[in-house]
Parts: structure tokens; sequence; C-alpha cells
């Protein structure tokens, strides 16, 4: 039984609401943060990225960085730039990306689901990333940055949700991503019961994104309990989510380029890739590929796209190589385990220099680009289905790094789950 709570979120007051709603931190480099947060000061990324309050050469992970979030964090709460809701609510977030539309359930998640395989993840964490996040939390007395939740459709939930969504926002406005966002307040008790009877009857959610926030969620939450007077809840044992039904999300395809082909000629490469894949000129009648700005785009398991010296190639994997286990099966475990481990001498695509990934957002025209600019050869990939993901989470297994892209990316600063 899933234990996913209302709660009395911290939110924009309307009219500052699209000022303060900033993109995760996480897609900022800290060069591109420090311009943002120049050109837009009432952006909630300034919280998020504290170190753009100081000089360049300050050190990010310094204390007084964290202790600047939290100070501008509860500067901007009593200066009347945030409202409390007076009882504790559910939320809608919906998102329209051009012209698809996702809505989420905003609500608090129990870090003992998480513990004990309820909230299911399928990705694994790196400790060095989650520090940051378990400084920000701790120091700021709150969760600032939701995490991505998704759950197997429920009906109760879908037709609650469209009455919902039927009624008048309490906002509306144009995200910085283009994005096009409303926000319902759900606050009457009969609405409240029902949202937490559906979650009650689950027995699996799953983390879409957001691994490291969860794992440092948790743990500050197992730090705060373990100090605490044996029983007592505390609001740390909650962390901010927003859940939607697997009909609601896109995945998109998480693409590779990579630097040089480890010492060999194109030739030489283009026959090492012949002993696990046809590989042949593409072309636009190609079975299980469309073409796409010029570009062939993979629409089936085992067939992959690649741009070398200018040229794309089509490549289907040799029924040998295939594999109908939940992670093998993969076409990112695919490509890693016959192409850039064996050929390409990648072992670890987590920290070898010589990868880089490029979301299915930029398109395969950016895999062009960067192979005129600072990568000799690019592969895309079917995106992984949602049903995948599932897989590999009910059997407890990971899957290989960068497997999933979701869009558009949840909003921070919309919700604040105080920890005090």
């Amino acid at each position: 039984m899933a234990d996913i709570r209302p709660f009395r979120a911290y939110r924009p007051v309307r009219e500052k609401t699209a000022e303060i709603a900033s993109l995760p931190y996480d897609v900022f480099s800290r060069e591109e943060a420090r311009t943002y947060v120049s050109e837009h000061p009432g952006s909630f990324l300034a919280i998020d990225r504290p170190e753009t309050q100081f000089p360049e050469d300050t050190d990010m992970y310094a204390p007084k960085v964290y202790q600047e979030a939290h100070d501008l964090l509860w500067k901007r709460i009593h200066d009347g730039d945030f409202l409390q809701d007076d009882v504790p609510c559910y939320y809608l977030y919906e998102q329209t990306f051009g012209e698809r539309t996702q809505c989420g359930i905003v609500a608090v998640s129990s870090i003992d689901d998480y513990e004990n395989g309820i909230i299911k993840k399928h990705e694994n964490t790196r400790e060095e990333k989650e520090q940051d996040r378990i400084r920000h939390v701790d120091v700021c007395n709150a969760q600032t940055g939701p995490i991505f939740l998704c759950y197997r459709r429920n009906e109760a939930l879908t037709e609650l949700i469209a009455k919902v969504r039927a009624e008048e926002p309490f906002v509306s406005f144009d995200g910085p991503d283009g994005t096009k966002n409303r926000i319902f307040v759900i606050s009457d008790e009969m609405r409240v019961e029902a949202i937490r009877e559906a979650f009650a009857g689950m027995n699996a959610i799953y983390i879409a994104d957001g691994h490291h926030r969860t794992a440092s969620a948790v743990k500050v939450g197992l730090a705060r309990r373990s100090g605490a007077k044996e029983g007592a809840a505390l609001p740390s044992d909650y962390f901010l989510s927003v859940l939607f039904a697997d009909n609601e999300l896109e995945i998109l395809d998480y693409n590779r380029v990579v630097k040089d082909l480890n010492g060999l000629s194109a030739q030489e490469f283009l026959q090492a890739l012949r002993k696990g894949f046809d590989v042949e000129p593409a072309r636009e009648d190609a079975n299980c590929f469309v073409m796409a700005d010029g570009c062939p785009k993979p629409t089936a398991k085992g067939c992959i796209s690649m741009v070398l010296d200018g040229q794309w190639y089509l490549l289907s994997a040799h029924p040998s190589i295939r594999s109908i286990d939940a992670v093998e099966g993969l076409d990112v475990s695919l490509l890693q385990k016959h192409v850039l481990t064996p050929i390409l001498g990648i072992k670890d695509p987590r920290t070898d220099a010589r990868i880089d990934f490029v979301g299915g957002i930029r398109g395969l025209k950016e895999l062009e680009r960067r192979c005129e600019k600072d990568c000799r050869v690019a592969f895309a990939m079917c995106p992984t289905s949602l049903q995948d993901l599932f897989r590999v989470a009910d059997e407890g297994r990971l899957m290989p790094p960068k497997s999933t892209w979701f869009e558009p990316k949840l909003l921070s600063g919309l919700f604040i789950h105080s920890l005090a």
C-alpha cells in the first residue's frame, strides 16, 4: 500500500508564479545558471543554485552557499512571494508542451515506501551528486525540487482528475521552456480522501526521473528520524513528488555521441560493426526507420541509426545478439555491450570523457552538429518504453545510465515542502 499524502505546500502567489518558476537546477551548467539568474533575478533558480549569488571563483559546495539558499528562500516566503495553504491539499500540475499535455498529482511520498520497495527505482545514484541536494534540503529545511513519479493508470484517479481539470485553475502561466502550465488546488475533504485511498490500493510506484533527489530526500529523512523521539512523525518522513499515470507520459530517445573511433579507421569501424549488425547507408524506404529533418529515426527495438563522417547509416541487430531479457534487451544495453565496449573501448559510460549524451528533445540534427564540432560518431536509438521501465524496476534491476529522457521537465519553485 503506497502512502501518498496531501500537504500544506508553500506556493508562489498568483501574480509572481511565472516569474518564480524555473527549470530544474541540473539542466544548467554553472555558467548558464549564473547568466540566467542575472537576467531573471526573481527566478527560483537563485535558490536552487545559490552559488549564483557569489563571485565566480566561490566553492559552490561551501557551507555559506547553502546558507544563502536558506536565507533567500525564507526571506521570499516572509516577504509574501509565497503563500501556504491552511489545510493539507493535493494539487494538479498540468503541462502542455507542443501538442502533448501531461497532468500529475502533487503530493508527498513516504521514505518508507522507497526503503521497502513500493517506490521502485531503475537507476543507480552517485554519492557525490547526492551530497549537494542533501545539504541543500537539510540547510534550507525544505524540499524545493519535485521528484517525478509514475503509476499504472487508475480509473478512479483518472475520473477525479478530469473533473478537477474542468474547473478553474488557481493559476495559468507560460513556463521558461515554452510549456503552458496550469495548477489546481484540491482541498475538498472527499476528494482528498479519494485520492489517498486510490494510492493506498497501489503496491508499486515508479521513479521516472529524479533518482538522486529521491535518494537525497530519503537520507535526510532517515538522519532526522534517528535523532528524533522514537515513533514521532516528522515532515521529513515524506518527500515532494508529482505522480503521473503511465498513459500521461512519453519517453524520448537518449542518444550517444563519441569523440573518436578508438584508433580505427572508418572502414575498420564499419567492418567491426558488421559482426553484430546489418549496416547500410540510410535510405527513405528502409524498414523500422522514418526520416525526420533528413535524418533516419529508429522506430523499432534493435534498430539504431548512426552518423559517421557526415553519412547516416542504418544498423539492424542480428538475431544472435538480441535478447528478451528486461535489461539486456534494451537498445541502450545492446549498443553498450556490442559497440561501445568491445569496439570503441568505452567500458563505463558514466565516467568516460570520450562519450556524451544528447536528449531526444534536441533532435537528430544535434547529432550531426556534434559530429561536425567535437565528435566522430553518433548513435540514435528508439526510445525506451514505460513498460520496459516498469519491467526492469519490478525485477529489482537497473537500467544502464542515460536510458530515459522525459520531456517536459517539472518546473521548480511551484511547490515547496517545508520540513520545519
